[in-house]
């Protein structure tokens, strides 16, 4: 399996950042690390194991990135609008820089075949971060595979709830979205997975995901909301075998 080590100057956050390439092409899909988690996690809990031969052929192509979770939403404590703030930076640093590599890569990768969009894709915060890219920017994002993630702000920055904390929240600006906005028209042509287990630590993340399934449903976006059973623990164990899974139903 061919794999590729990045570190990369960002003028949006002003420090360099880090990304693992994982494949020789296929469909570009970008993981976002767990909580306060690194690029290299997501080869370092065994998550390319179950999808190694859609690696090897040709399938998917994974670029892991870095977050700054701990300066943000896991900053507790913290002044929550320069939290958020920083959030924003990493958000510009993912579309306005990352994006770009991902897509040069790719096509380089794909001998001049251009992508027909990134897939997002994340375990827990991770899967927080990858439906909020999705249904910031339909226009690059055109699918996601979020297992075991939150979709509101409160959990993290409790009542507190800025221009830039609404933006960032899922759950709220969903709600707020008007039947017939433009992006809406985008995400019914998007492939939308979420999916989250009933076992040990997945509470909040059940009532986050039941609630957006209402919106999503409220608003005639189709979505494959998959609930597993109880036995089903916010884990790597079981994201392991759930992105192996829903992959396939992408490629």
């Amino acid at each position: 399996m061919k794999k590729e080590y990045f570190k990369e100057f960002s003028h949006s956050l002003n420090r360099d950042m880090e990304f693992n390439v994982y494949g020789h092409s296929g469909k570009p899909i970008l993981v976002f690390p767990a909580q306060n988690g690194r690029y290299y996690d997501f080869e370092g809990f065994n998550m390319l194991d179950n999808v190694h031969d859609l690696i090897e052929s040709g399938k998917i192509q994974l670029f892991c990135c870095d977050s700054i979770d701990s300066q943000t939403w896991s900053a507790e404590g913290e002044d929550c609008h320069k939290r958020i703030l920083r959030h924003e930076q990493w958000f510009n640093y993912v579309v306005n820089e990352l994006v770009p590599r991902i897509l040069q890569i790719n096509y380089e990768s794909n001998k001049g075949i251009p992508s027909d969009g990134i897939i997002t894709m994340g375990c827990s915060m991770g899967g927080a971060h990858a439906v909020n890219f999705m249904f910031r920017r339909p226009d690059i994002f055109r699918g996601t595979i979020s297992l075991s993630g939150y979709f509101d702000s409160d959990i993290f920055f409790g009542d507190y709830c800025d221009e830039l904390v609404y933006k960032n929240a899922p759950i709220k600006y969903i709600e707020g979205m008007n039947y017939d906005h433009p992006y809406v028209e985008m995400y019914r042509k998007n492939k939308i997975i979420i999916c989250c287990g009933q076992g040990a630590w997945e509470g909040e993340m059940l009532r986050s995901i039941y609630r957006i399934k209402e919106l999503l449903e409220y608003k005639d976006i189709p979505a494959m909301i998959d609930i597993w059973g109880y036995d089903v623990n916010h884990d790597w164990d079981w994201w392991k075998v759930q992105f192996s899974y829903f992959i396939r139903k992408i490629v």
